[in-house]
C-alpha cells in the first residue's frame, strides 16, 4: 500500500495512505485531479484545532482552481503516537478524511 508523507508549516510529520485516499474519493471523486493541492493543504495550510477532540486538527488552504462550488480543500489530520522497534515513542499523524467546501471571506 502507499503512503505519502508530508511535513507541515509547523514542523509535523504527516502521511496519508492510499486507503484513505480512497476513501475520499469514494463519496468524494470530484478531487481526483487534486491530489497533489491536497497534501499541498497540510504541508503550507493553515489549521485549527477540534474543540472536542484535542488530537484532531482540521487543515485547510484556499485554491481558485476549485471555483465556482468551492474555494478550499480542508483535510482532517489526527495527531498520536506509537511505539518503534526500540519502545520508543514517536510520533503517528495521520490524514482521515478531506473534502472540498466554498469558505466565505471575512470582511
Amino acid at each position: 500500500m502507499s503512503k505519502w508523507t508530508v511535513k507541515d508549516r509547523y514542523g509535523n510529520t504527516i502521511y496519508c495512505t492510499e486507503e484513505r485516499w480512497q476513501h475520499i474519493l469514494e463519496s468524494r471523486p470530484e478531487l481526483e485531479l487534486f491530489f497533489g493541492r491536497f497534501l499541498e493543504a497540510v504541508r503550507t495550510g493553515r489549521r485549527k484545532q477540534d474543540p472536542l477532540l484535542p488530537n484532531e486538527y482540521r487543515y485547510y488552504k484556499r485554491f481558485d482552481e476549485l471555483l465556482p462550488e468551492n474555494n478550499h480543500l480542508v483535510v482532517i489530520v489526527v495527531f498520536k503516537t506509537r511505539l518503534d522497534e526500540h519502545g520508543q515513542y514517536v510520533p503517528n499523524n495521520f490524514v482521515v478524511t478531506g473534502w472540498a467546501k466554498y469558505i466565505r471571506p471575512k470582511r
